[in-house]
């Protein structure tokens, strides 16, 4: 947990200052990564590029909207794309050396083969499956044009509450540790949904049982 904070802090003093010159297009890139098997959360992308542009102006909370749909977008269609080509066998292999383990994998499969393109929806809102859930959806062969619309839909939607976080702590800097602690809060609940759907789907039986 130490270790995280202290990433969390260095990566913050870092993009913050790099966003003055990397403008959207790093923005792009962190959330393409963030959609791919680099686990950089869009939690700690977007509202932060938000906040700086209410404030500063070099940017626009809208642009920074929408550059994290498009890196979310590409991000996620890389994903997609490697694992239709690539295969499940080869994924199950060489997966544990880019933090795709097994049963990572398993999950998010099952996951897809339950929902299909609602399920990639849902997936962009939730953290663990989002940067998972193109691997499955490529080794099913989902369909590309219902993928893409259902992944650009939930970043839409996600990014967009980050994006009004940041704009809100902007407009009220006395409250930045109460939006912090309700992102938080909303990435721990929509975790805590993965984990019963995703357990629900696993089992393929009533949650309550």
């Amino acid at each position: 947990m130490h270790q995280v904070a202290v990433w969390y802090l260095e990566f913050k003093t870092w993009y913050m200052g790099a966003l003055g010159s990397g403008g959207y297009p790093l923005i792009v890139l962190l959330m393409a990564m963030e959609s791919s098997i680099v686990p950089i959360p869009a939690e700690a992308v977007v509202p932060q590029a938000a906040y700086l542009a209410h404030v500063q102006g070099h940017l626009t909370p809208i642009g920074v909207w929408l550059a994290a749909i498009v890196g979310s977008w590409v991000g996620a269609s890389l994903m997609y794309w490697a694992a239709r080509w690539a295969g499940r066998p080869l994924i199950v292999r060489y997966g544990p050396y880019v933090l795709v383990s097994h049963a990572k994998l398993e999950h998010a499969e099952d996951w897809c083969a339950r929902y299909g393109a609602a399920g990639v929806f849902f997936a962009r809102l939730l953290p663990v499956i989002r940067h998972l859930i193109g691997i499955p959806a490529g080794i099913l062969r989902l369909d590309f044009v219902r993928y893409s619309l259902c992944t650009i839909a939930g970043s839409a939607l996600w990014c967009g509450v980050l994006t009004g976080c940041g704009v809100y702590a902007g407009d009220n800097p006395q409250d930045i540790g109460k939006v912090k602690v309700v992102v938080v809060a909303a990435v721990a609940v929509l975790a805590l949904l993965y984990y019963l759907l995703a357990r629900r789907a696993k089992v393929g039986i009533d949650p309550a049982v």
